[in-house]
């Protein structure tokens, strides 16, 4: 099986390295910046003749690989897929599709009408930890679903990295952090109820990573701030003790520890947190409607110490209790009306060590053996732009203060 890959970063080097590891062949890579391009395609086996600093010129070779994996920056998105679908490829796409709701819909109707698969990245679905959970609510042991409150727990230290300094700070350079960092809950919350969302209300701001709450003293970069030794967000605190691993690897190329102080002292990584061109929320509370009668809740917030989710799910007989930072699921059955009367069961979840508790492997995994006609796959481009669409009308509701239909937002972009 061949792959052409475009976008080296992080997100699409794990799934070409996963590919490569598992005797798959990268045919082709595109990416722009000439360092990450000769590193990738030299780690990936790549030959110079096929590596490329833009899609265009990879996707005029025509279809020389089984799909394509897509994983460049958000507003490229659009652009890539359409020429990926024009060659006739199957498409692996990092999420979010796109950051325009019109070039969500435009891929899906193309992707459809041509018949050819779109598997976003919406790796939650293909983790052992939700895996199970949706297998509990399927047996019908618990009866339907009532309610769903479902929490997604940055921690400061990513808030800090990815969006207040990194590439997703700013929702007019990438998107808001409700499409960017939790599409993965909304699709998370669509798969477990199996129905569609019809209302959405939200909302939140960004309070903390502000100049207003800088400290005093502070300057706009770590390596010349005098209060740099007490700050939690000093760069050097955050980076240093990680050098070789995300997202130490972000930073730079070369994992030394002088090409990382070197990074931080023109980069974007060494600017201080409350001084950056940041804009998109930092906490953010939801509350969704779906037509088969389930409410849900759904928070993001920067404010904590761990980056992990947590879910409780109310269902006619029972309840369930999951975080996936313990990897641990506590079912609940009620035996009688009495209070304090049930039965519980705790699954200790396993995982297979790779990103996202599993789900960077799992996807792989799903995707290749959907390309190889061994089964359908878990999810589909419809139901991917569906969590998108959600994602955009709770943006929507946030900055109106109004409840927003889910139908008629739709109907608005047509």
């Amino acid at each position: 099986m061949k792959f052409v890959l475009t976008g080296a970063g992080s997100r699409g080097m794990t799934y070409a390295l996963w590919a490569k590891q598992h005797g798959m062949e990268i045919a082709a890579i595109a990416e722009k910046r000439p360092d990450r391009l000769n590193s990738a395609g030299d780690r990936l086996g790549v030959p110079e003749a096929m590596r490329f600093s833009d899609a265009a010129p990879l996707f005029a070779q025509g279809k020389i690989a089984d799909a394509a994996i897509i994983a460049t920056m958000d507003r490229d998105h659009y652009g890539h897929v359409m020429q990926a679908l024009d060659c006739g490829y199957d498409i692996l796409l990092e999420k979010p599709i796109s950051p325009v709701p019109r070039e969500c819909i435009a891929i899906e109707e193309k992707a459809n009408a041509l018949g050819r698969k779109i598997t976003v990245c919406h790796v939650l679905r293909y983790t052992n930890f939700f895996m199970q959970i949706k297998e509990i609510l399927d047996s019908g042991e618990l009866g339907k679903v009532v309610a769903i409150k479902h929490s997604e727990n940055i921690g400061s230290f990513h808030m800090a990295h990815s969006f207040v300094r990194g590439n997703w700070r700013n929702d007019q350079l990438s998107s808001p952090i409700i499409l960017q960092k939790s599409c993965h809950d909304l699709d998370i919350l669509l798969w477990l109820t199996g129905a569609h969302c019809t209302k959405v209300s939200a909302f939140g701001s960004l309070s903390y990573f502000r100049e207003s709450n800088a400290p005093a003293g502070s300057s706009d970069r770590c390596l010349s701030c005098a209060v740099a030794d007490s700050c939690r967000f000093d760069a050097r605190k955050a980076y240093l003790p990680v050098l070789g691993q995300w997202p130490a690897d972000v930073v730079c190329l070369e994992q030394t520890e002088e090409a990382l102080m070197e990074a931080l002292k023109t980069g974007p990584y060494g600017r201080c947190v409350y001084r950056c061109d940041n804009n998109v929320c930092d906490h953010m509370s939801i509350l969704m409607e779906f037509d088969n009668g389930v409410t849900a809740t759904f928070s993001l917030t920067a404010q904590t110490s761990a980056c992990h989710r947590n879910i409780h799910i109310m269902c006619e007989d029972g309840e369930i209790l999951a975080d996936d930072g313990e990897r641990r699921i506590v079912v609940t059955h009620h035996v009688s009306s009495q209070a304090d009367t049930f039965t519980e069961r705790v699954i200790n979840v396993r995982t297979n060590g790779s990103g996202h508790v599993g789900g960077d492997a799992g996807i792989m995994e799903d995707f290749t053996a959907v390309l190889s006609g061994e089964k359908e796959s878990r999810s589909s481009i419809s139901r991917s732009v569906e969590s998108h669409l959600m994602a955009f009308a709770i943006e929507q509701a946030r900055l109106t203060g109004n409840v927003v239909d889910m139908a008629e937002y739709r109907k608005s972009l047509t």
